[in-house]
């Protein structure tokens, strides 16, 4: 038998991007743009990490993580890398965030629905019919107020989270404007570090809108009791600038045309070819082994996976920064089921075109999300699960075929280890049932409409996007491990102090998990930064030549 020949080497690189998540590819893109030599290796045979979509069902195309985009298209990073020329295009979703009456078909004021849309004005009437005139005007003067600290946030984010860059961003916040004296430092505090539900409770009365908004919220996993939530419910003021989106085709369409941007550039993209070792030599990096056993040479390494993976590939060569790291991963996050449907959730007395094109907060009272969130913490599923709805085949007809519809349940606070020790696998049907007959409270006749039902739990979450612990932000989202907390004081900035040519992006490292591509961006800004030295070395040596 002859033996097999080794793997021919590959030409060196300038660096090599570990997964093919959006951050992994936006960092690719960055690079390959200035000209660096770049190629992108994944484990999966599917591009895209958790933004990415597949044939789930013949003709059916289903998201396997995220949906809707809100902050990558806040960042800029659509328009700098100008993914339009490259295929991206997104469906507007407006209205964007639908909540429901608690009663629906009373003939009162709680009868009505609450209908956030990008026009304020439209949102306001909205609110004033379900909650009535002072809420309405407390909501305008709550997006004029939110509206610049949420843009500073979107500032923040937009690089490593240095005491510098946080002071640039939000000290602009505190000067005097629209004839109002400057806002003393003190109430800028509280507001930001203090509670998202003690901000509702501040601005609004009704509970209605309180719940609507903290659900929202609350998508980034924190409870909006927690301190520190404040601006998570504040994001909504930038909404009415730009909504949320969905790429034409599926979330997936987000990577795919950072995919051609890169090929586009000369970069190239390997999947189904894991990293599995980095390559150190003299202390530094040198490029990563791939599991064809590839040796991928190159002086810069991005890892854009979890930062414990990262540890992993590292190995024994991992300095005591990341050798110790330890974030808070947390117990899950939530439960997704996917759904080929007759027809989109109907809503009794609603037109469809309010309810369907965007975020349907199924949440009427505040109580709601507390009691979710109290089951999650003592181990156990929800008894009353609050659903998250998006059906975004009702305005994009590449998802399905005529007549069918994929429809997006989310249910958060779904712990990965039960305290009862339970079998996920087990219980994934129930919850999956359970969780539709929260939907069916409010759009009656849903469940019957499910066809075909494809459950995430949290452990399956972890085996299909290799999510640790089922937590899609891969580290906890809560003040303590935020901006320059994130994922560990020591790795906060990105660079891997002690392994030189090592640099972390990803959900794992700020601002955190969603769909903005910040952290990817930010890496390749650092790697280009770290160049620029030995770049002029070089034309200083090459100018001698000449000489």
């Amino acid at each position: 038998m002859t033996p097999a020949e080794p793997p021919s080497p590959s030409p060196a690189l300038d660096a090599v991007v570990v997964g093919s998540g959006h951050n992994g590819l936006v960092a690719a893109c960055y690079l390959a743009r200035e000209g660096l030599r770049v190629e992108v290796v994944e484990r999966d045979e599917v591009l895209g990490g958790a933004v990415s979509t597949v044939e789930r069902w013949p003709g059916v195309r289903v998201d396997r993580g995220s949906s809707a985009h809100v902050i990558v298209r806040h960042s800029g990073i659509v328009e700098e890398l100008d993914l339009a020329a490259s295929g991206l295009r997104y469906v507007d979703c407006d209205p964007w965030g639908f909540a429901p009456a608690p009663t629906p078909g009373d003939d009162g004021p709680d009868g009505r629905p609450l209908v956030f849309s990008v026009d304020l004005d439209a949102t306001c009437a909205s609110i004033e019919g379900a909650c009535g005139p002072v809420d309405a005007e407390a909501y305008r003067r709550f997006v004029a107020e939110w509206g610049p600290r949420s843009r500073a946030v979107v500032a923040s984010f937009g690089g490593p989270p240095s005491p510098a860059k946080l002071v640039r961003a939000f000290w602009p916040l505190g000067a005097p404007r629209d004839g109002r004296p400057r806002t003393p430092g003190g109430d800028l505090a509280v507001d930001f570090l203090g509670s998202g539900d003690a901000l509702l409770d501040r601005w609004f009365t009704s509970e209605r809108l309180k719940a609507a908004l903290a659900w929202f919220g609350a998508q980034s996993g924190p409870p909006m009791s927690e301190p520190g939530t404040a601006a998570m419910v504040g994001w909504v003021a930038l909404l009415h600038d730009v909504p949320p989106g969905h790429p034409v085709g599926g979330s997936g369409g987000l990577t795919a045309a950072l995919r051609r941007r890169l090929e586009a550039d000369g970069g190239r993209v390997s999947l189904g070819d894991a990293a599995e070792a980095l390559l150190v030599e003299d202390g530094r990096v040198a490029g990563v082994r791939t599991a064809s056993g590839r040796e991928l040479r190159a002086p810069v390494v991005v890892s854009a996976c979890h930062v414990l993976a990262t540890r992993d590939l590292a190995g024994d060569a991992a300095p005591a920064a990341l050798a110790d790291a330890a974030p808070p991963l947390g117990n899950g996050f939530g439960l997704v089921l996917r759904a080929l449907t007759d027809a989109p959730p109907s809503y009794p007395g609603v037109p469809d075109e309010l309810a369907q094109g965007g975020l349907q907060l199924l949440c009427t009272d505040r109580a709601q999300l507390a009691a979710a969130h109290g089951d999650f913490a003592a181990g156990r599923l929800p008894r009353e699960p609050v659903p998250l709805v998006m059906c975004f085949s009702a305005t994009d007809d590449t998802l399905a075929p005529p007549g069918q519809h994929v429809v997006t349940v989310w249910g958060q606070w779904y712990p990965y280890e039960l305290a009862s020790g339970a079998d996920w696998d087990v219980l994934a049907e129930p919850a999956a049932r359970q969780l539709l007959a929260a939907v069916d409270r409010y759009a009656p006749g849903f469940a019957d409409s499910v066809r075909e039902l494809y459950v995430q739990t949290p452990v399956a979450l972890e085996r299909e996007l290799s999510l640790l612990r089922g937590n899609v932000m891969h580290v906890e989202m809560g003040l303590a491990s935020m901006f320059s907390l994130r994922p560990t004081p020591a790795l906060a900035g990105q660079r891997v102090p002690g392994l030189p040519g090592l640099y972390l992006a990803g959900a794992s490292t700020h601002p955190g998990g969603g769909v903005s591509g910040n952290s990817g961006r930010t890496a390749a800004r650092l790697v280009l930064a770290d160049r620029r030295p030995l770049a002029r070395a070089r034309r200083a040596v090459l100018a001698r030549v000449r000489r």
